[in-house]
């Protein structure tokens, strides 16, 4: 009887370590201030400059990766996304096959931000990390993903996440050639050690949308609109221009949507 006890404990253990194995995101930790989010002389939406009071938190150093989706939907039997060779234009809406040499064929591969994700996916990751580790993973909201993006309290005022050359920073279209993403982390960080803010990937925010929210905006730890369409995008990516990888910028698609642009990193709650 003891052995045959041994022997099934050593199944379980087997059977499920499998399925215990899951790739946390690498967090940084961002210390809690003031600072002006937006930017007086950008766009409508980034208008009014204005001053937030964040508390401590963390934000994972990189996108979330095709690796670590692909061991969410793995272990929750959702379906992983369409390759991104074969997607809906960003700009017309259109489904189509993208005729760049280096895009049509453009496969996953494990160590570049998952795409291809609404934001209804990107808070089910979240939600699902959350309950199996048991830690408050999280989207950003839009004042936590600025924040880190200009550097937190080491900020030296860039433009873009870590510097003022968007080519050091962004995979945009002028850097990819407009041919697909690229391994997260292989530009320069920015001033706290996160990769990738600017460029490669828009990131979905937590919050709802609004063009006119900043003239409303409280002062501490703001969350955005209570209602609406729309959910906030972040940092720009591979297919746009560096306008678009301001530290600045936004934009709102709906949270249903989806294409080879849209990918997220996570936040972790104190």
């Amino acid at each position: 009887m003891k052995i045959k006890l041994v022997v099934i404990s050593v199944f379980f253990l087997s059977f499920f370590s499998g399925y215990s194995q899951v790739t946390e995101p690498d967090m940084i930790f961002v210390k809690g201030a003031t600072f002006y989010m937006g930017k007086n002389d950008g766009d409508d939406d980034e208008k009014p400059a204005h001053k937030v009071a964040l508390k401590d938190y963390y934000i994972s150093r990189y996108e979330i990766t095709v690796k670590q989706y692909r061991e969410f939907c793995e272990m929750t039997d959702r379906p992983f996304p369409a390759a991104p060779s074969h997607t809906r234009d960003p700009r017309t809406g259109e489904d189509w096959y993208y005729e760049h040499d280096n895009v049509k064929d453009w496969v996953w591969k494990d160590n570049y931000p998952i795409v291809n994700v609404s934001w209804n996916d990107a808070k089910a990751y979240c939600d699902w990390l959350a309950d199996f580790t048991g830690r408050k993973y999280r989207l950003p909201t839009e004042a936590e993903w600025e924040f880190a993006a200009r550097g937190g309290v080491k900020s030296k005022g860039y433009d873009y996440s870590g510097s003022n050359d968007a080519s050091e920073v962004a995979w945009y279209d002028e850097t990819t050639d407009e041919s697909g993403l690229r391994p997260v982390g292989t530009k320069k960080p920015n001033e706290l050690g996160i990769y990738d803010m600017s460029g490669n990937a828009w990131e979905w925010c937590a919050d709802y949308y609004a063009p006119d929210y900043y003239s409303q905006s409280p002062k501490n730890n703001p969350q955005g609109p209570e209602t609406g369409l729309f959910r906030v995008i972040r940092g720009g990516s591979w297919y746009y221009g560096e306008w678009m990888c301001r530290v600045y910028t936004r934009d709102g698609p709906r949270p249903m949507e989806k294409n080879w642009n849209y990918g997220f990193r996570v936040v972790l709650s104190n």
